[in-house]
C-alpha cells in the first residue's frame, strides 16, 4: 500500500510538472512540442499503472533522459547547423519588425501627457497609466495597453497608484531599476504604428512615435527620416536597394551555407584547414607522449629492485590529483613573459613568449598537457604490467630471449590489449581537450589576416565556442557545422581504430 501511494505521488509530480511545461508551449505556440509532451506523460503513467511491464517500467527513465539529453541536443544542433541563427538572426520575423520599430523611437512633439506608476507582474515591468482623459490604462512591452475596470484601480487623485494583480514599485526599487524603466516602451494598442509610451522620471510618460515604419502589403520597412526603404529578400534581414542592412534579422533555414562557408571563404577556409591540422597534432602527440612517458615510469616503478617504489608512485601521480583547469592556470603564471617563474628564475630574466609566440605557443600546452596526462597512463600501464603473468616472462627469458625481446613480443603486445580502447578514449578526449587551450592561451595568438576570431592554438572545440559565444558576430549556426564536424572526425576515427584493435584480442 505504501509502495502504491509512493507510486501516485511521484506519477503526480510528473504529471503536475508536464502540466505547466505544457500551458508554457501552448502559450508560446510550440503546439508540436506540447503534443510530445502530452503523448510522453500518458506513456509514463501508462507503463507505471499498467501491473506487470517490469522492464518497462525500468527502461522508461532512462529512455527519456536519454532523449532528452542525447537525441535532442544531436537533432536540434543538426537543424541549427542548417539556420542562419546567431546575433541579430535569434527569432521570428514578427519580432525582429517589433525590435527595429521599437528601437528606433522619438518623442512626438505636443504629445498629451500621462501619469504613470510603475507596476510589476509575472508578465514583467509595466506602466500603470492615466491618460489626460482620465482613463487607466496598464501594459508592458510586450502587451499593449488595455483599459482596467475602475473597481481594480486605487486612486491618488487624478492618478493612478495601483491596480489589481500588479506589484507598485516604490521609489528604491525604482532607483535601483532606473535604466531598466528608462528603456521600457508600451505600445499604446496592438498597431506599433500608434506609438510608445515612455517614461523618464517614473511619474510621468510621454508618446514616442518610431521613424520606421512597416508596409505589411508590400513587406518594406521605411526610414521615415531618411526615406531608405529596405526590403525582405529571402536572407533573414532587410536590406535596401544600395546593400545596407537593418541589425535586427529573424532565423531562416539556409541550407548547407553555413557548411559551405569555408570554401567561400578562402582565408576562414585556409585558417580552418590549420585548426583541424593542429587539432590532430595535438591530440596525437599530447597521447603519444603522454603514453610512452607514463609506460616508461611504470616499467620503471614497476622493477622488484627499485627503492623506494611507493613514493615515486605517489609523486607520480600528483599532477592527476589536482583539477585539470586549476593545473593549467598554475602553468599559465609560470610561463609568464614578465613575471613567470620559468623566464625570471629559472632562465635568469630570459623574455621568452611562451604563450605568445606561435610555435612557442603549440609547444606549452603540449608540454602542459602532457604533465596532466602521463599519470593517467601510468597508472592503466602500471596496472597492465601487474596483471601480464610471470610465467610468460620467466619461460621467454628460459629460451634465451633478451629483456628487449620480452618487452616487445611478450609485454608490449599484452599491453595494447587491456590500453587500445583507452588510448581511443584518450583521442578522442584531447581532440576537445577544451580546458588545457582556453585556460593557457584562449586559442592565440591570433592568426593575422583573418576577419573571423580564429587563433594559432585553436582546437576545433575553441573555435566552436569562440564562433558562438565570443566576439560581437556570435553564429550559432556556423558553431553547429562545426560540431558536426567534430562528431563525423571522431566517430570516423574511433571506429576504424576500434576496429583495428579487434586483431588484439586473438592475443588472449
Amino acid at each position: 500500500m505504501k509502495v502504491l501511494a509512493l507510486k501516485l505521488v511521484l506519477l503526480a509530480l510528473v504529471d503536475a510538472v508536464a502540466v505547466f511545461a505544457m500551458s508554457v508551449m501552448l502559450l508560446q505556440d510550440d503546439y508540436v512540442l506540447a503534443g510530445v509532451v502530452l503523448v510522453v506523460t500518458l506513456l509514463v503513467n501508462w507503463v507505471y499503472l499498467s501491473p506487470g511491464l517490469l522492464p518497462a517500467k525500468y527502461l522508461t527513465p532512462g529512455l527519456i533522459f536519454l532523449a532528452v539529453f542525447q537525441v535532442f541536443v544531436i537533432v536540434y544542433t543538426l537543424y541549427i547547423a542548417f539556420t542562419n541563427y546567431g546575433d541579430g538572426h535569434n527569432s521570428t520575423k514578427d519580432d525582429a519588425i517589433s525590435a527595429i520599430v521599437g528601437q528606433n523611437t522619438q518623442r512626438v512633439e505636443g504629445s498629451p501627457v500621462y501619469q504613470v506608476q510603475v507596476v510589476e507582474s509575472l508578465a514583467g515591468l509595466g506602466l500603470l497609466a492615466t491618460s489626460p482623459e482620465g482613463d487607466v490604462l496598464v501594459g508592458t512591452a510586450e502587451q499593449p495597453l488595455e483599459e482596467v475596470a475602475e473597481g481594480d484601480v486605487t486612486m491618488d487623485g487624478p492618478r493612478a497608484t495601483a491596480v489589481a494583480g500588479w506589484t507598485s514599485l516604490g521609489m528604491q526599487d525604482i532607483l535601483q531599476r532606473q535604466q531598466e524603466i528608462a528603456a521600457l516602451q508600451v505600445p499604446l494598442s496592438d498597431d506599433l504604428a500608434d506609438g510608445f509610451l515612455r517614461t523618464t522620471n517614473a511619474s510621468q510618460a510621454f508618446v514616442f512615435e518610431s521613424t520606421f515604419v512597416y508596409d505589411e502589403a508590400a513587406d518594406t520597412m521605411t526610414d521615415s527620416a531618411s526615406g531608405i526603404v529596405y526590403r525582405d529578400l529571402g536572407n533573414g534581414q532587410f536590406e535596401s536597394g544600395d546593400g545596407q542592412v537593418l541589425g535586427t534579422g529573424w532565423q531562416i533555414v539556409v541550407g548547407f551555407e553555413n557548411f559551405l562557408y569555408p570554401f567561400e571563404n578562402p582565408r576562414y577556409g585556409g585558417a580552418l584547414v590549420s585548426v583541424l591540422l593542429w587539432t590532430f597534432a595535438f591530440a596525437i602527440i599530447s597521447v603519444g607522449l603522454s603514453f610512452f612517458l607514463g609506460l616508461f615510469l611504470a616499467i620503471a616503478l614497476n622493477d622488484p629492485r627499485m627503492k623506494s617504489k611507493f613514493a615515486y608512485r605517489v609523486l607520480s601521480i600528483l599532477p592527476y590529483a589536482f583539477p585539470s583547469f586549476l593545473g593549467a592556470l598554475v602553468w599559465l603564471g609560470l610561463m609568464n613573459t614578465e613575471f613567470g617563474f620559468i623566464n625570471n628564475v629559472l632562465l635568469g630574466g630570459a623574455d621568452i613568449p611562451w604563450l605568445t609566440d606561435p610555435w612557442l605557443a603549440k609547444v606549452s600546452t603540449i608540454i602542459v598537457n602532457v604533465w596532466l596526462g602521463f599519470p593517467y597512463m601510468f597508472l592503466i600501464c602500471l596496472g597492465a604490467l601487474q596483471s601480464i603473468p610471470e610465467e610468460l616472462t620467466e619461460a621467454a627469458s628460459v629460451d634465451g630471449a633478451t629483456g628487449w625481446q620480452v618487452f616487445s613480443g611478450i609485454k608490449l603486445p599484452l599491453l595494447f590489449v587491456s590500453t587500445a580502447p583507452l588510448l581511443i578514449s584518450s583521442f578522442a578526449f584531447n581532440f576537445n581537450n577544451f580546458n588545457i587551450i582556453y585556460m593557457l592561451t584562449r586559442g592565440g595568438p591570433r592568426m593575422a589576416g583573418v576577419e573571423e576570431n580564429v587563433g594559432h592554438t585553436d582546437l576545433l572545440i575553441t573555435l566552436v565556442y569562440k564562433t558562438a559565444f565570443e566576439g560581437v558576430g556570435r553564429d550559432y549556426g556556423l558553431a553547429s557545422a562545426l560540431s558536426i564536424l567534430i562528431f563525423i572526425i571522431v566517430a570516423t576515427v574511433s571506429t576504424i581504430a576500434f576496429r583495428r584493435t579487434k586483431a588484439l584480442e586473438e592475443l588472449n
